[in-house]
């Protein structure tokens, strides 16, 4: 009797209304299913009420996108996982809209200037051509550009640098405010401002001429107060228990910035140069003031007009016909190039020189 009441199975008993402890939950292709099915909404509707423009089938197919998850979800799994899903969903909503004009950007401009990119074109400069025929390059425009950038970084690098350190490792007092307070008012000051300090100072009051190192100094005043930023950002994000450390064994301060403290933030420091670098890579309205433009190689940023990529863009564009469109583009290009390899270049330095982890 007792072996025939042990052989019999458990009974389970059903939770009160009979549902089931486990919450029901959409597929893992439900989102990827409702971004496709968004996707031909907005093309139908823009087909049948004649929306030529795809961005406002991409807004329609959005809204329908983020309305149908929140609907689906609060029907299958319920209101609290719908507002989580639909946060999630304005969110990748946001980053396409945002990514968008980027890759719409990016694609253009390789598309129009790739005609022209070639070895001639990145070989030769426009000197004695007929802007109204095919021909001639962007080599002078493309030294001036590496020159020009280069004297900047090596100006506004290292103050920018040692500023930050100044802030953050030693900086009390009034001299640390007001440092900081000027920092913060030269993140705001246009290009423009800056290009016509240089003039007033550099060549109108000391009567230096037009030069690449003029226009070099003005963008090197738009690079400092980036750098000092960012470099102040990772220095903060360094643990103080390293400082401490290293204190506490006797290594003077100096050396512990020096050996520990940067180190420790290179990579971050590194990125930070870089993004100044970008920024000032594709500004014109100083070179138009200070470095004049030229349509022949001049290899010395010290004397003489030099050009540069965005004045080059600039110039060739304001030409107006089909060949300078063609050379504007392809200048572009390599400027967008340009930057993207000075990127690379720097996150491979910062992944050389960062402090390495593990045994």
């Amino acid at each position: 009797m007792s072996n025939t009441v042990m052989d019999k199975p458990p009974v389970t008993v059903p939770p009160p209304g009979g549902r089931t402890l486990r919450q029901p939950r959409l597929p893992r292709w439900a989102p990827l299913g409702l971004g496709l099915l968004s996707a031909g909404v907005g093309a139908g509707i823009g087909l049948a009420f004649g929306l030529d423009s795809r961005i406002q089938w991409g807004l329609i197919a959005a809204v329908f996108f983020v309305a149908a998850t929140y609907a689906l979800t609060t029907a299958v799994e319920g209101k609290r996982q719908a507002k989580d899903r639909l946060v999630t969903s304005l969110v990748w909503v946001s980053f396409l809209l945002a990514a968008l004009p980027l890759a719409s950007l990016i694609w253009e401009t390789v598309a129009r200037g790739a005609k022209v990119v070639d070895g001639y074109f990145l070989t030769h400069s426009m000197s004695g051509v007929i802007t109204l025929q095919p021909g001639g390059g962007i080599y002078h425009a493309l030294i001036g550009t590496m020159e020009q950038v280069g004297i900047a970084t090596l100006m506004a690098a290292p103050i920018g640098l040692f500023t930050a350190i100044y802030l953050v490792e030693y900086g009390t007092g009034k001299l640390a405010k007001a440092v900081t307070f000027f920092v913060d008012v030269m993140t705001g000051i246009p290009s423009i401002v800056a290009g016509l300090f240089i003039l007033s100072f550099w060549i109108i009051i000391l009567d230096f001429g037009y030069s690449g190192f003029a226009g070099a100094m003005a963008l090197a005043i738009l690079m400092v107060p980036i750098v000092v930023r960012s470099t102040e950002e990772m220095l903060k994000l360094v643990p103080n228990e390293l400082r401490e450390a290293s204190l506490a064994l006797g290594v003077p301060k100096w050396r512990t910035i020096l050996k520990v403290v940067l180190p420790t933030a290179i990579g971050g420091i590194t990125t930070g140069v870089m993004l100044a670098v970008a920024r000032i890579a594709g500004e014109t309205a100083p070179i138009l003031l200070l470095v004049f433009g030229a349509q022949s190689i001049n290899n010395n940023p010290f004397e003489g007009a030099q050009s540069s990529l965005p004045y080059y863009v600039y110039e060739q564009w304001a030409n107006g016909n089909e060949a300078s469109y063609d050379r504007a583009w392809g200048a572009a290009l390599v400027l967008i190039a340009f930057v993207m390899i000075l990127n690379i270049v720097a996150r491979g330095i910062a992944r050389w020189k960062a402090p390495k982890t593990g045994r």
